[in-house]
């Protein structure tokens, strides 16, 4: 059993995700720094609140809805991460790490919802 959510190995890899992020946008234009770089930032920062706070509930149901929830935030990060590639942003052997972590992640997101239903 797992002692918190931090154990999680899709916790950690969301977490890696963020920090990743985070030093990723550090670069991006000034103008950006309330627009796109606020919700990249948002969007990745609720992948692993979401779990973490699903890992926390009392009943299973209500677990599995935060991993939705937080499933809805990763793709939302992904779109953010393919918008900042066209704006040219990030170039893409940048983008395309970040892409391959944010596909790790959903499937294990899809494999951790399959298995508490």
């Amino acid at each position: 059993m797992l002692k918190n959510y931090t154990e999680l190995k899709v916790w950690q890899k969301a977490h890696d995700l963020v920090v990743k992020i985070y030093n990723v946008t550090k670069v991006f234009p000034v103008d950006e720094k309330f627009v796109l770089v606020s919700q990249i930032r948002r969007a990745a920062i609720s992948v692993p609140a979401n779990i973490a706070e699903g890992y926390s509930r009392k009943h299973t149901k209500e677990y599995i809805q935060m991993l939705y929830i937080a499933q809805g935030s990763l793709e939302e990060t992904k779109y953010f991460l393919f918008l900042s590639k066209d704006l040219g942003y990030i170039k893409d052997n940048v983008y395309v790490p970040l892409l391959e972590l944010g596909e790790e992640i959903g499937r294990m997101l899809r494999g951790l919802i399959n298995a508490l239903s």
